[in-house]
């Protein structure tokens, strides 16, 4: 069994992955983490994360406490626990799983370089069928990209902090990366005022709104015909499922960089 630490398991994220780890037939939940300060240190994990059961695990404030007994972090929690996290996974050389979105591009530099020491899988989205859209994406850009004006409209609840969403920007960068170019070349952000469309970009348009869990459509637009490739969530359950299937993917690897795609194409 995969020895497994939570991060954030309060969240609604770290209770789907508990929850779904406490299931699993290769994982086994050993500690949750959650950021100092809250009234449910110290309680069961199990209790903690709304399975309804005890889990016989803690709910900690200190990573270090728990770091030595685990084979694999998945992690889901702040762009600040995040930081705090990978440099502790680098520390004692544990596996890391982050699904944490916001950082900047300095940040990730951290994450990609960190894989040299230890197992490392960052995705902005860790759901399969999101994967398998980013591959879709890839082949329509690779094909009609340099003929169609491209947009991405992303909607997500009202409490999301960060916009576009890191889903959208690995979107966006996948895109482009087929075009031969950076996203930070053609990115544009939302549109006013007067004056045509700037050929050859890539437009992002977020949406927040209720409780919407997560939603990407591209559109690749020619004249007279326009191409959509979307995905739709309608909870979080697929990101968690995928997130523990990247902990044991991730607990069989040697020292690296990894991707969602890593898994789709093994």
């Amino acid at each position: 069994m995969i020895k497994t630490i939570v991060i954030g398991p309060r969240g609604k994220m770290g209770r789907l992955i508990t929850q779904i780890a406490a299931a699993s037939e290769e994982l086994v939940v050993v500690a949750g983490v959650a950021p100092k300060g809250r009234d449910y240190i110290g309680q069961d994990l199990g209790q903690v994360a709304s399975l309804g059961y005890d889990l016989g695990v803690p709910v900690v404030d200190d990573l270090t406490e728990v770091i030595e007994i685990c084979d694999v972090i998945i992690d889901f929690s702040t762009k600040e626990m995040g930081l705090d996290v990978l440099q502790l996974a680098k520390k004692y050389k544990k596996a890391l799983v982050c699904g944490t979105t916001g950082f900047t591009s300095a940040e990730k530099k951290l994450f990609r370089n960190a894989g040299e020491e230890i197992p490392l899988l960052y995705a902005a989205n860790t759901s399969k069928l999101v994967n398998v859209m980013n591959q879709l994406l890839q082949t329509a850009a690779a094909v009609i990209g340099n003929e169609t004006d491209i947009e991405i409209v992303e909607m997500h609840d009202r409490w999301k902090k960060d916009a576009p969403s890191g889903t959208a920007k690995e979107m966006g960068e996948l895109i482009a990366a087929e075009l031969g170019k950076t996203l930070s070349e053609v990115a544009t952000y939302g549109r006013e005022g007067v004056g045509e469309r700037e050929p050859g970009t890539i437009g992002f348009h977020s949406v927040r709104m209720g409780d919407t869990p997560s939603s990407h459509t591209v559109l690749f637009s020619g004249l007279g015909e326009r191409l959509e490739i979307t995905h739709h969530s309608t909870d979080w359950r697929g990101f968690a499922k995928g997130a523990c299937d990247c902990a044991v993917f991730l607990a069989k690897q040697p020292s690296g960089y990894y991707g969602v795609a890593d898994i789709l194409n093994k």
